[in-house]
């Protein structure tokens, strides 16, 4: 299930309507790949599993379109070619290793879709039925940070020698091999800074893109992404890039979203998507997850109907969030979408 397209690009509002009104994003990978028996200790992060594992990423796409997803994103967040060669990979391996990630999401939506039409899951959920539903499959980009894998995508801080240009060489190639490898957009996820907003924005118009994108950033205090530039320009720069039919808000802390949204709609008229953490801290240091601060899942779930409210259109789950996280959004987007 495609995008429609309007003057070249294909527009989000109309898959919306689609979805009646509110689509479901996915919710964490990593977190649901360690779940079924993944080592990710390794700098490819999630991405090390489609060289090692790549059916278990196809579970866990499944698990969420099963959950009620509308849209799942690739197991490609940390997948650079850099981070490859840094392996040993070489680098048509590693653009291969980029299309299969899109491949294997494809492949999970094929399976949701048979299975739907002939009315069974079989043994993944006890035989109950699935819903036909459109679904997008949305090539993740990582931000530079994520591939410098020091846990910098959570302060966007990349030091004075980093510049627009480094970013735009450094994501250039990726992103072509993601363009047309069968995705419908490009989501480009947990944006730490303005810069590469720009560099992503430029880059997108300079090789002439032929899918949509969104773009979403991370905040660590409802007012700015991580870097300390503000939400409102990060925001202004990605609503005047054509290509892109979404902006939002990922790896976030719920309590920090609705203000996050009523900011962004400022500058905006595109969609507004929001798929936050589950409040956790990330120590990257230690490289794992502080339990101390997250929220219950109820709690998470107790949001959505204030996201939405602001003005958010698309819901998901990001880091530490679950099947059973998405399953609960979908029912109350579900619950929204039928009062009105």
């Amino acid at each position: 299930m495609g995008l429609k397209t309007v003057e070249g690009f294909p527009l989000l509002a109309d898959f919306l309507r689609q979805c009646g009104g509110y689509a479901v994003i996915d919710g964490g990978l990593a977190t649901e790949l360690e779940r079924h028996g993944a080592d990710l200790n390794d700098p490819l992060w999630s991405a090390k599993c489609l060289i090692s594992s790549p059916h278990l990423i196809r579970r866990v796409h499944l698990d969420y379109l099963e959950a009620g997803a509308n849209i799942i994103i690739s197991a490609s967040y940390q997948a650079t070619l850099q981070g490859f060669e840094a392996k040993g990979i070489l680098k048509e391996e590693g653009e291969a290793l980029l299309k299969r990630s899109v491949e294997i999401a494809c492949e999970a939506r094929n399976i949701y879709n048979d299975r739907a039409a002939k009315g069974s899951w079989d043994d993944f959920n006890n035989g109950s039925n699935l819903k036909h539903k459109p679904i997008l499959v949305a090539a993740s980009v990582g931000s530079y940070g994520a591939y410098l894998a020091d846990g910098s995508e959570y302060s966007g801080i990349y030091g004075d020698a980093i510049m627009v240009k480094t970013l735009k060489d450094f994501h250039r190639r990726r992103v072509q091999v993601l363009a047309n490898s069968g995705a419908d957009l490009i989501a480009f996820e947990t944006t730490p800074n303005k810069m590469e907003a720009q560099a992503y924005a430029e880059l997108l118009e300079e090789e002439a893109i032929n899918i949509p994108a969104w773009f979403s950033f991370s905040s660590k205090d409802g007012t700015n992404v991580v870097s300390g530039d503000s939400v409102v320009e990060c925001a202004s720069i990605t609503d005047s890039c054509k290509q892109v039919v979404g902006i939002g808000i990922n790896c976030t802390p719920p309590r920090y979203i609705q203000g996050l949204i009523q900011s962004i709609r400022k500058v905006t008229s595109k969609p507004v998507l929001v798929y936050p953490n589950s409040g956790e801290t990330y120590d990257s240091e230690r490289k794992e997850w502080v339990a101390t601060t997250g929220v219950a899942e109820e709690d998470f779930v107790s949001y959505v109907d204030k996201w939405c409210d602001a003005g958010a259109s698309l819901v998901g789950g990001c880091c530490r969030t679950t099947p059973n996280t998405i399953r609960a959004i979908s029912k109350l987007l579900s619950s929204r979408s039928h009062k009105g």
